[in-house]
């Protein structure tokens, strides 16, 4: 399975970078202005031959009127030699005009790109200088985007076009922050009025069951009831925690998901013998930037569908290491067989992978936390099915946190 970016450093950074000079407004602008100017100027330079060609004509009908009075009482000699000049008269006005228009061709050619040269160069510093407050947006946004809806980016610029957008954008950003504040302290509330009650109805339960009178029948009904509530339980700790990847990401701070993975590992170990399936780790460095909790998760809820969706006697591998362009872990493991069309499905809420066998364990929320989660960080979670049954699903992170520029991708 290929990464995103994966085998394609090279010629993946580069058609990033052609595709951001080829869709640059500020090398657009540089081009149109260059070529209006060499368009203006060889109107300018055709215009000026035809004048100087016009006037230099008119000054060698005057210079060489092309006739002459000849006085009977000049000597044979001179007559003659006024006739050959006369009559060199047209190849001379010829050889004068091809090489004044010759000359000023080349010179004025040379000093139009030279010229043009300049003016392009100039060009490319106005327009930087024009297009430098939308840069500012640009960025600001993307930071924003990146790490939080409080900041604003509060242009300091003189009334216009760009200063209207820029605080039309601080009105919208005002508005989106007043909603997902709004969202959080719902989600915040309804979290809490949920496991309340939750917690209430096992407490009651548990005692039901305690009684020493407490029938088998009621003993039983208890045991459904507290798997009901613990399931329940569950999904709103899914809903809550893909609330909380969605949002923005509070905490960020270096890690070795390596660490994380075995950990989880550990963690898993009993689960995994009680279902006989074997863990296997290769567990390489993977540092990476981003909040350790929701990355945890991401790495508990990979295990987790990989050793409950596997066959008895299957194996779940676990793998961290280095990526092209940062941490990235992969797990697998030898469940049923999965189409490759069948993929994008499994990363929608509530879709689970044994659904197809008739089995309801889990929430459907694990692997879309995983995305959610690996998509606040800035990066992506894929997901391909192994020969012979069983799923890969991996996820890569960026070495330089949410903020940085995620990798291209074809």
């Amino acid at each position: 399975m290929r990464t995103p970016g994966e085998g394609t450093s090279g010629g993946g950074a580069s058609a990033y970078r052609f595709g951001a000079w080829r869709g640059s407004l500020r090398l657009r602008l540089t081009a149109v202005f260059g070529l209006m100017f060499f368009v203006a100027a060889a109107a300018v330079l055709i215009v000026t031959m035809v004048l100087v060609d016009n006037s230099m004509r008119y000054a060698l009908d005057l210079a060489f009127p092309g006739s002459y009075g000849f006085d009977p009482k000049l000597p044979s000699s001179v007559q003659q030699y006024l006739a050959q000049q006369q009559a060199s008269e047209p190849a001379t006005q010829r050889v004068i005009l091809a090489s004044m228009q010759g000359n000023l061709l080349l010179k004025g050619g040379l000093a139009v790109i030279a010229v043009g040269l300049v003016a392009t160069t100039a060009g490319w510093l106005v327009a930087g200088r024009l297009l430098r407050p939308l840069s500012m947006i640009s960025s600001n946004a993307e930071r924003i985007a990146g790490r939080t809806l409080h900041r604003r980016i509060d242009l300091q610029a003189h009334p216009g076009e760009v200063k209207t957008l820029a605080d039309s954008f601080d009105s919208m950003l005002d508005r989106l922050d007043q909603a997902f504040a709004g969202q959080s302290r719902f989600i915040s509330n309804a979290a809490h009025e949920l496991k309340t009650p939750i917690a209430v109805n096992r407490t009651l339960v548990e005692v039901a069951m305690n009684r020493r009178d407490a029938p088998v029948e009621v003993q039983r009904l208890g045991e459904n009831l507290l798997a009901v509530s613990e399931r329940h339980e569950r999904l709103i700790d899914a809903l809550l925690t893909l609330a909380r990847a969605e949002d923005s990401l509070t905490e960020l701070l270096p890690l070795d998901v390596a660490d994380l993975a075995r950990s989880v590992l550990t963690a898993s170990a009993a689960e995994a013998e009680r279902l006989e399936v074997t863990l296997e780790a290769q567990l390489d460095p993977a540092v990476a930037i981003g909040d350790p909790v929701l990355l945890e998760q991401v790495v508990r809820n990979l295990v987790d569908n990989a050793v409950r969706y596997n066959r008895p006697g299957g194996v779940v591998t676990v793998r961290t290491g280095r990526g092209p362009y940062g941490a990235q872990v992969a797990v697998g493991n030898t469940g049923p067989v999965i189409a490759e069309h069948e993929i994008p499905v499994l990363f929608a809420p509530f879709r689970r992978l044994i659904d197809r066998v008739g089995s309801a364990r889990g929430s459907g929320l694990g692997l879309s936390i995983v995305r959610a989660v690996a998509q606040a960080h800035g990066g992506e979670a894929t997901a391909a099915p192994r020969p012979g049954g069983g799923l890969e699903v991996r996820v890569l992170l960026p070495a330089d946190g949410p903020n940085a520029r995620p990798p291209h991708r074809r």
